[in-house]
């Protein structure tokens, strides 16, 4: 209806390309323009400025002979200055895109590794990248930015990763697991060996007070009572640890049968067996 009579209106963020007989004649820029026809001027098409996005998705082959689908996102525009070549030059950039996109995918990812197609995924974005800029500028478009947005390998090889990865965190784990085992085994040791010394001090002052105990009442029971001697005493002392002992034992509920002499010998012979030691202990030292 516009162009019947006579105007035209190109919108926003769209350029018109206007023919005069067949033949390209100017760009039209948003806004309302006049079209006289009879002079044979026509709209030839329309062509958007923004920036579009292309999505390839190529399936190649690594260096270790692994199948993996890269997909990238291309972005691109038509150049305000070559509306004409991106009109005229080219019937469908999407393919265009898509075979370049192909060509440089599949010359870079069969030279690396599959680790190494993750790790320089920025590099083959970037290979992709330089070599359509190149090629597209000659059509009218620009290359804004290129990404590749996934690597996806096949699905048993992507099942065997994770189990190689899951193997190697349990065997993390197991390790850690370990140590840790060792620390405590350690700590524990330490811990028991720490025990024991203390409880050996104990014993060891405990039988050093006995023998501090048994001095001094010597001492006293010599000094009060005249006519006593060192042996007395101590005869006496090992009948009240004696006496003691055997009431211990009974006291006790869980403590077996125990069959010990009971007469007023069995001291003198108890006495008598330590002096002897003492005395071949003595004599043994010197």
């Amino acid at each position: 209806m516009g162009q019947a009579l006579g105007c035209i209106q190109v919108n926003q963020s769209k350029v018109a390309v206007r023919e005069q007989f067949g033949k390209f004649d100017n760009v039209l820029e948003p806004g309302c323009h006049c079209l006289p026809w009879c002079f044979g001027y026509k709209i030839a098409g329309e062509l958007s400025l923004r920036v579009r996005q292309l999505e390839v998705r190529c399936e190649t082959k690594t260096k270790d002979n692994v199948f993996v689908n890269v997909v990238a996102s291309i972005q691109y525009r038509a150049l305000p200055e070559k509306i004409a070549d991106a009109f005229y030059k080219l019937s469908n950039a999407n393919s265009q895109i898509q075979a370049y996109v192909f060509d440089v995918i599949r010359a870079s990812v069969p030279k690396l590794e599959l680790d190494a197609v993750f790790e320089q995924k920025s590099d083959i974005a970037k290979a992709v990248e330089e070599e359509l800029a190149k090629a597209m500028s000659t059509y009218g478009y620009e290359i804004v930015q290129t990404l590749i947005v996934d690597i996806v390998p096949d699905v048993h090889v992507k099942r065997a990763m994770n189990e190689i990865n899951a193997a190697a965190r349990y065997r993390l784990a197991a390790k850690e697991k370990a140590e840790a085992e060792k620390i405590l085994q350690i700590k524990r040791a330490e811990g028991d060996a720490e025990s024991m010394y203390l409880a050996g001090l104990g014993i060891a002052r405990q039988r050093q007070a006995i023998v501090d105990g048994l001095r001094d009442s010597v001492l006293v029971f010599s000094e009060n009572v005249p006519g006593t001697s060192a042996k007395d005493v101590m005869d006496m002392v090992l009948v009240t640890q004696y006496f003691d002992t055997m009431k211990e034992i009974g006291a006790s509920s869980k403590s077996s049968s125990v069959f010990i002499p009971h007469g007023p010998g069995a001291v003198r012979d108890v006495a008598s067996q330590i002096r002897e030691g003492l005395l071949q202990a003595d004599y043994a030292k010197e």
